[in-house]
Order: structure tokens, then C-alpha cells, then sequence
């Protein structure tokens, strides 16, 4: 996952947590990802998958009058 975040590819790293996922649960992922992975993160890692997260939310974007 630390490969996966450091050279930017979102979709293998989508991929390798929701193996994760399936095979320990998401109790485990959120214990891992909190107390392990995030915090070896550098801070550009940390903003990028930030970034990458909200931008998995929004389908579109309107201007708003």
C-alpha cells in the first residue's frame, strides 16, 4: 500500500485496500490505516491521498448562483 500511495496510483492502492477488506474486515483496515499506515505517511503522501479521497466523492461540480 506504501508503494501503492508513494507512486500515486489510486486505483492499485483502491485495489489492495479492498483486499484488505475482504480478507481481515473493516475493523482491522481502520485500525491498520489509523494507527500504521497513515501515520508513516510524509505529508505530500498524506495531502495526495486526502485529495484523492474527496475526489472520489464529487461527480460533478456546479457553479452555484
Amino acid at each position: 500500500m506504501l508503494t501503492a500511495i508513494a507512486n500515486r496510483q489510486w486505483k492499485q492502492f483502491k485495489e489492495l485496500e479492498a483486499d484488505f477488506v475482504s480478507q481481515y474486515g473493516v475493523k482491522v483496515w481502520q485500525e491498520v490505516f489509523n494507527f500504521r499506515l497513515k501515520p508513516a505517511l510524509d505529508k505530500d503522501s498524506d495531502r495526495w491521498l486526502l485529495i484523492q479521497w474527496c475526489g472520489e466523492g464529487i461527480i460533478s461540480v456546479k457553479n452555484v448562483v
